[in-house]
């Protein structure tokens, strides 16, 4: 049974294996191509990546109901989503979504005919599925457009004339993707790395099949490792001037017998004090943008760590990070995201974009 431990502190100022059609190889080309144009940047071939970057923009306010429709961004905030990576897709175009909708519904149909069980608890078993573009969602002009997909069906229960709901959602994006590795890859490639998926397990395996299949790529699931989950506190924390994260909250995992789960909640302005007391002078000239270290990230984990271990005597540093969450957003250790304020949106999308790329494989 675990053990939970509450606290609220006031701080001190002080590979997915799929079968592989006639394209694989061009495939693997391109993206030892994209791998051998980014190790000249200190990138290690195997990954787009080695690692995160150690120093990142500071966030700022996006206007994003500007650019976004507001059926589209109700969508996309409030709602937790499911991580994944997606390898770049082989003659994928922006300009064929209508017909990618009629592909996908019968797909889906002839799935559920060979015997699939793809139903949605409360809703019957016609589905209709909708691509959409998510426009000016970009941070980049090497950024592809962000997809939309919807699966619609009606209630169980429903007036003939009742419009189908949408009952499963998912999105592919990349906001500001290394350049080096974009413009690395053949024409007929596209590179959104970033899939977000909604519930219903079913419909998301299917909508992954049906991606292989027509663009032989590749999906797998994306956690948010314990340096990213530290980043986007810091990230966040950030914010607290513009926008008020009303109160940090971790949930960390401790190695003892039973496990220990502790919930460690610190009030916004505690936060942003010591989050404030680690960050270095702002050197960035007229026009140039804050950014942030990670030497910053760490020490204001130190601060946090160190204060709960002078109440509590228990070092957090021997235990895992599971789960952060702000009035911003949360995120989850085991690859869930949630927005809850589009301000910021960008600034986390573009961390895990940078974590989508990396976990690639060859």
């Amino acid at each position: 049974m675990e053990r939970h431990h509450n606290s609220a502190m006031r701080t001190p100022l002080n590979s997915v294996a799929v079968q592989r059609r006639s394209k694989t190889k061009s495939y693997r080309l391109s993206y030892r191509s994209g791998i051998g144009a980014a190790s000249r940047l200190g990138f290690t071939p195997g990954l787009t990546a080695r690692r995160l970057n150690t120093s990142r923009k500071a966030p700022k306010s996006n206007k994003i109901t500007e650019k976004v429709t507001k059926e589209q961004l109700a969508l996309l905030v409030k709602t937790e989503w499911k991580l994944s990576y997606v390898t770049p897709l082989y003659q994928f175009r922006h300009t064929q979504l209508k017909s990618y909708s009629r592909q996908l519904s019968a797909f889906i149909a002839a799935e559920k005919q060979q015997g699939l069980a793809v139903d949605v608890e409360g809703t019957q078993n016609h589905f209709r599925v909708s691509f959409s573009l998510v426009q000016e969602m970009t941070e980049s002009v090497d950024d592809a457009v962000t997809v939309l997909i919807q699966i619609h069906s009606k209630p169980l229960i429903a007036r003939q004339d009742e419009p189908q709901r949408p009952v499963w959602s998912g999105w592919l994006t990349c906001i500001n993707g290394n350049p080096e590795y974009l413009r690395s890859l053949p024409k007929d490639f596209i590179c959104l790395p970033l899939f977000c998926s909604s519930e219903a397990g079913g419909l998301t395996s299917l909508v992954k099949s049906w991606f292989q299949q027509s663009f032989d790529c590749c999906f797998g699931p994306l956690e948010i490792s314990h340096t990213s989950l530290q980043w986007l506190m810091a990230l966040w924390t950030n914010c607290q001037p513009e926008s008020s994260i009303r109160q940090l909250k971790m949930i960390w995992t401790l190695p003892v017998e039973p496990q220990l789960q502790v919930t460690y909640t610190v009030d916004a302005e505690d936060a942003w004090q010591l989050w404030s007391s680690v960050r270095k002078e702002n050197t960035a000239g007229e026009g140039e943008e804050n950014s942030i270290d990670i030497e910053e990230v760490m020490s204001f984990m130190q601060g946090l760590k160190g204060h709960f271990f002078r109440h509590f005597r228990l070092d957090l540093s021997a235990g895992r990070l599971n789960e952060v969450s702000t009035a911003l957003g949360s995120a989850k250790h085991s690859g869930r995201i949630k927005f809850s304020n589009s301000k910021y949106m960008i600034t986390t999308l573009m961390l895990l974009t940078e974590c989508a790329l990396l976990k690639m494989p060859i």
